[in-house]
């Protein structure tokens, strides 16, 4: 049952994500920010865990989820240092998936020819 809730909600993130690209004259680049701040949003307010708690992957995974996790790194880090905080915690949370995402694309680009249209 974990992987339906996972599924349907992962899915109805990118099918809103697909309806505002196909519906509005948005560029899909600020649909994404829109995403990743709406996530810090509901996460800050503590309405995104439940979502979470509720969907797993299908909510952590997408865009929201990124969001959700700088949220979390902020009211972590305003907890233990106070507003250098603000600063700091959003660095911290996010580290190891964007230093990924870098490792993983300059891995890729070593082992495929890209080329430019």
């Amino acid at each position: 049952m974990d992987y339906v809730k996972a599924f349907t909600v992962g899915g109805l993130i990118c099918a809103a994500g697909q309806i505002l690209i196909d519906k509005t004259k948005m560029t899909p680049a600020r649909i994404l920010v829109m995403f990743v701040v709406l996530g810090c949003l509901l996460g800050g307010l503590g309405i995104y865990d439940k979502l979470v708690d509720f969907a797993g992957a299908g909510a952590t995974v997408p865009l929201p989820g990124f969001g959700n996790l700088l949220a979390k790194g902020v009211k972590k880090e305003i907890d233990a240092q106070g507003f250098i905080g603000i600063l700091t915690g959003g660095f911290k949370s996010m580290a190891a998936g964007v230093m990924a995402a870098v490792l993983f694309s300059f891995a890729a680009g070593l082992l495929f020819n890209a080329k430019e249209k």
